[in-house]
């Protein structure tokens, strides 16, 4: 059984930093497709980057140069390392794997991922 559990989460100022994990079990890690997705309270659940088996990454162009998201892959861990934090970061995170791989041109959205953790949540303050 696929379990995914978000930490990290929490309250910064404006320009701090934050630093979420993603603990995996229950399947081999190396053969999914993992990806950070956050939604604010009235909004769509939106891509924020996601990571092949490679290490290849992808983002958002709303945090690029900001994330970055590392997976190691013998702790079956994610994370994203999250800089320069704005108030329009506010959401609930939320760690997703996907069985295989995603083309490099589809677009990273939720329906691609079966597997959803609880979120955490970040709150950036002004």
């Amino acid at each position: 059984q696929v379990q995914l559990v978000e930490s990290g989460g929490g309250s910064v100022q404006s320009g701090g930093s934050l630093r979420l994990s993603c603990a995996a079990s229950g399947y081999t890690y190396s053969r999914y497709y993992m990806g950070w997705f956050r939604q604010a309270p009235g909004k769509e659940r939106e891509g924020v980057a996601g990571i092949d088996s490679d290490g290849k990454a992808r983002y958002a162009d709303s945090v690029k140069g900001r994330f970055t998201i590392t997976q190691d892959n013998a702790e079956n861990t994610l994370y994203l390392q999250m800089n320069n934090l704005k108030p329009e970061d506010t959401s609930m995170y939320y760690c997703a794997a996907r069985r295989g791989s995603l083309a490099w041109w589809a677009p990273l959205l939720p329906t691609y991922f079966a597997y959803w953790g609880q979120g955490t949540q970040v709150t950036v303050s002004s």
